[in-house]
C-alpha cells in the first residue's frame, strides 16, 4: 500500500506541524533567538573580563586560596551577565538580527525544497511493509 508522501517523511511532517501552528512556532523561535543573542553576548563579555581579574592581585588577609580558584570564573561569568542585562555592548542585537537572518534564509530553502518535492527522505520508507 503506498501512502502519501506527508505520512511517511518526516522532514515533511514537521514542516505541516508548524504551518498549523505559526504563530506559537514563531513566538518560541524569536524567544530562542533571543535568549542566544543575550547569552553570547554574556560569554563575550566574560571572556573580555577574564585578563582584567588575571592582573589583580590578591589580598591575603581576606582572600585567596582553593575557593577563590575555583569560583572566580563562575563570577566573572556573573559580571559579564550583569554588563549584558543591565545595558549591554550592543553585540546582542547583531547576533540577533544575524540569526533572524539565517532562519529567514533556512525557512525560504526549506519551502523551496518542499514545493519542488525536493526532500530526501531514507529508502524504504516511501510505502508500509
Amino acid at each position: 500500500m503506498q501512502l502519501g508522501a506527508l505520512q511517511t517523511n518526516p522532514a515533511l511532517l514537521s514542516n505541516a506541524e508548524n504551518i498549523a501552528a505559526p504563530s506559537v512556532s514563531k513566538a518560541m523561535n524569536m524567544e530562542q533567538i533571543d535568549a542566544a543573542a543575550r547569552d553570547f553576548e554574556a560569554m563575550f563579555v566574560s571572556e573580555m573580563l577574564k585578563p582584567m581579574f588575571n592582573t589583580v592581585d590578591i589580598d591575603k588577609t581576606f582572600s585567596g586560596g582553593k575557593g577563590e580558584e575555583m569560583f572566580k570564573s563562575f563570577l566573572i561569568d556573573e559580571y559579564g551577565k550583569q554588563v549584558t542585562s543591565s545595558s549591554g555592548i550592543g553585540i546582542a542585537q547583531l547576533v540577533k538580527e544575524e540569526l533572524i537572518a539565517m532562519q529567514s534564509r533556512a525557512d525560504e530553502g526549506k519551502l523551496a525544497q518542499n514545493m519542488h518535492g525536493n526532500s530526501k527522505a531514507p529508502k524504504g520508507d516511501s510505502h508500509v511493509r
